[in-house]
């Protein structure tokens, strides 16, 4: 039996198709992954204009991505196979989340009910993890540095993503993200609360810190003092290095999803399984994605640049707004 079949037939003309949800979901992972270079390529090439710069063109993630998939693996000496594996598992990773997030439609997917906003940031944090750990087996000075700086950040993060994670599920009784959206849609009122604008503001600062856009040197730096992510991927080459290319574009994607469709602006999804009313959504997603990319890409560029240990306070305000999300949501009510 044919997954998509017809719905309506009106005068022997075909009214629409409706694809089955597991077809939906594989469409959402594919969204990610093929549309995710195409997100950093336009922002890297606004940020250049904003910079009076030529810059890159929007294409060139993929030009890098393929351009590496046909160079050399090299691994180094005192490496061993978690050098090749932790690629691997990131990547994975990322292909998981979207199977968890509303990133096509407003209404849950099978395996949506598998996993709630905390389950997703444990799989992204994951993610991290892996490509850390494959920094750490290098034994490259830079590497280990990017890596433990990488660790250390994240770990100071994780309290913002629980606090956040807390006041969603006080304020629809869950933390799915679906059920969070669509408690956004379900009044102006939900929108403009105190407690859902404030966790919105904190989990935009950990976006902010996650996609690397705190201005502390530049978030594609190899200077020692600001590289934090650039450093990770310095030992790797060849497939590996174009996975964790093509991850990191992911993750900043996923970020956004959530960002956008479950926080701030959770509409012009899909109501319905019909063909035409899913892709419809992709092009109206990717607008949002380019919209938040530019904001984060001016913001970035519209500061002077950070000494390394401020981010340590950056991210205890963004700790602060979030608690402050769950005490303003006992005061005001829901």
């Amino acid at each position: 039996m044919a997954s998509a079949h017809v719905i309506a037939l009106r005068g022997g003309k075909v009214s629409g198709t409706e694809l089955d949800p597991a077809e939906i979901q594989v469409l959402q992972d594919l969204t990610i992954l093929a549309f995710a270079p195409f997100v950093s390529g336009a922002i890297a090439h606004f940020e250049a204009r904003l910079q009076g710069r030529r810059g890159p063109r929007i294409l060139q993630p993929y030009y890098d991505i393929a351009k590496l998939f046909r160079k050399e693996t090299l691994v180094p000496e005192d490496a061993s196979f978690v050098f090749l594996v932790c690629p691997v598992v990131a990547i994975a990773c990322y292909l998981t989340v979207p199977l968890l997030i509303p990133v096509l439609t407003n209404y849950p997917l099978p395996l949506g009910y598998m996993g709630d906003i905390l389950g997703g940031g444990f799989i992204l944090a994951l993610a991290g993890f892996a490509v850390a750990l494959g920094a750490a087996e290098t034994g490259g000075p830079y590497a280990q540095l990017g890596s433990s700086r990488a660790m250390t950040f994240g770990a100071l993060i994780e309290p913002s993503i629980l606090f956040v994670t807390f006041t969603v599920a006080l304020v629809t009784t869950t933390d799915l993200p679906y059920f969070e959206a669509a408690a956004v849609r379900s009044s102006f009122a939900q929108f403009v609360h105190p407690a859902h604008l404030l966790a919105a503001l904190a989990f935009f600062l950990v976006v902010l810190s996650d996609t690397g856009r705190i201005p502390v040197e530049t978030h594609a730096s190899t200077l020692e003092f600001g590289m934090i992510d650039e450093a990770r991927t310095l030992e790797h080459s060849g497939p590996p290095f174009a996975l964790l290319k093509w991850g990191s574009a992911m993750k900043q994607m996923i970020l956004y999803v959530i960002l956008i469709n479950v926080f701030v602006a959770p509409w012009g999804l899909a109501g319905s399984g019909q063909l035409g009313a899913v892709l419809l959504a992709i092009p109206v997603f990717l607008g949002k994605a380019l919209g938040i990319g530019a904001v984060f890409a001016v913001i970035d560029n519209s500061f002077s640049k950070l000494r390394l240990f401020k981010i340590t306070e950056f991210m205890a305000a963004a700790f602060l707004i979030a608690v402050l999300a769950v005490l303003v949501l006992y005061l005001v009510g829901r």
